[in-house]
């Protein structure tokens, strides 16, 4: 049987942006070739993946939901945070396999991408407006919450019992055994933290 699989992809070097796309052969090496096949300067991370009944229908359906945030009519890129395409897809998801660690195969590339997401992380409630005690909830699970416990340290919210950061407590609750961006993954006020930052940016 094939595997009809739908992957979203990030990239460090492109914050802010996704690609949605469709394989039929092995996720891994679908994302290794787009790795090293495009001028990008950091290779690409798989956000989510999973299998569907017909990645043709979906990836056209995912295409279409988004036209209007596309970058280039001609690429399967798009101007989002990766949740909100993650939301869309688990209507048509069969199974998740969204691997738990990356697939980057060269230390340094490795190396780059930890960094570039460490600087993304650099992030602290004070900017964008959110109090001291408010509550987070955390994207794939409305019944997993955090509360906020400080304002600008790393180590800045209360989850589970345990004073942790944005990151960690993402990457924990995941299973992955990689560095994610906590700010992909929590929510305040109906939109990730990384969603409020921007909008904030933006109008500053």
């Amino acid at each position: 049987m094939t595997n009809e699989i739908i992957y979203i992809l990030t990239n460090e070097a492109m914050p802010g942006y996704v690609k949605i796309g469709r394989t039929t052969t092995s996720l891994e090496q679908r994302v290794k070739e787009l790795s090293s096949s495009t001028s990008a300067p950091l290779p690409f991370t798989c956000f989510y993946a999973c299998t569907v009944k017909d990645s043709v229908f979906v990836e056209h359906q995912l295409h279409d939901a988004f036209d209007t945030i596309r970058v280039n009519p001609r690429r399967e890129f798009f101007q989002i945070s990766p949740e909100r395409v993650v939301s869309a897809l688990k209507l048509a998801e069969l199974e998740n396999i969204t691997p738990k660690k990356d697939l980057i195969e060269e230390d340094e590339d490795r190396k780059a991408v930890e960094q570039a997401i460490k600087k993304r992380s650099r992030f602290n409630f004070g900017m964008v407006d959110i109090p001291i005690g408010a509550e987070l909830t955390f994207s794939r699970d409305e019944n997993i919450k955090a509360r906020v416990i400080d304002l600008k340290s790393a180590k800045s919210i209360e989850c589970g019992g345990e004073v942790t950061s944005l990151s960690e407590a993402a990457r924990k609750i995941l299973g992955y055994n990689q560095s994610v961006a906590g700010t992909d993954y929590w929510i305040y006020d109906g939109e990730t933290l990384d969603e409020r930052r921007r909008r904030f940016e933006n109008h500053e």
